[in-house]
């Protein structure tokens, strides 16, 4: 398999849609989160792709879980639920908003686009998609962080400008937070370099590159969970 490192070809990328993980993932939303009562944690989905699932990697080392523990280290108390679903894009997101965002949700983060750019699907298409999920969230009163996705230059200049430019606009229209990268936490260099945060796939991160990605997206999360216990009961 050729390594892809930061989308840089377009190989399968969380291939698994299959309606099992879809019923699994409705299940779990509907009885797995325990009612919110006044003054408890805050519940958050994270809505997302295979990124967020935790594709690849043994349960307990995905984004979720590593985030929950990153959470506690800072004596931060929440519920994040697996809103993750492996090979979705913007659209698949906001076909599923409406039932995922169950009354005992408090915030959200939405991390879609990744399949998107493998795609190459229209970034027009993207930010309407986005902009569906966003006005779900606002119309049912729940905080969002919104994080930005960075297009590579494989369909050129233009289109990345449009992509990139499509998580600060809309956070901006909205007034919900925004973590500009998934990957920021990566830090820069050249492909070879970051290899080692990689699974073999050279999209999908190991254990080691979730928890820098935990650690640079913890505190937008954190900010996040503030906004809503600032504001809480719910």
């Amino acid at each position: 398999m050729r390594s892809c490192l930061f989308f840089k070809c377009f190989p399968r990328y969380g291939v698994s849609r299959h309606l099992g993980k879809a019923l699994a993932l409705i299940l779990g939303l509907a009885v797995s989160v325990p009612p919110v009562q006044a003054g408890g944690p805050v519940t958050v989905l994270a809505l997302g792709d295979s990124l967020t699932q935790g594709y690849g990697l043994p349960q307990e080392d995905g984004l979720v879980p590593q985030l929950r523990r990153w959470l506690a280290e800072q004596g931060i108390a929440a519920e994040i639920v697996n809103g993750g679903v492996s090979g979705d894009t913007t659209a698949g997101g906001a076909a599923r908003v409406g039932w995922s965002l169950t009354r005992e949700v408090d915030a959200m983060i939405v991390a879609l686009g990744g399949n998107d750019l493998l795609r190459g699907i229209d970034p027009d298409v993207s930010r309407a998609n986005l902009d569906a999920i966003l006005r779900e969230a606002e119309a049912r009163d729940v905080a969002v962080l919104l994080v930005g996705m960075r297009a590579p230059g494989n369909f050129g200049a233009d289109y990345k400008a449009r992509f990139d430019a499509i998580y600060p606009e809309l956070a901006e229209t909205y007034g919900t937070l925004l973590a500009p990268d998934f990957f920021a936490g990566l830090g820069e260099g050249d492909p070879a370099s970051l290899q080692r945060f990689f699974q073999r796939d050279g999209i999908h991160p190991n254990a080691t590159g979730v928890a820098r990605i935990v650690a640079a997206l913890g505190p937008h999360v954190a900010d996040l969970i503030a906004a809503v216990e600032a504001g809480m009961p719910k």
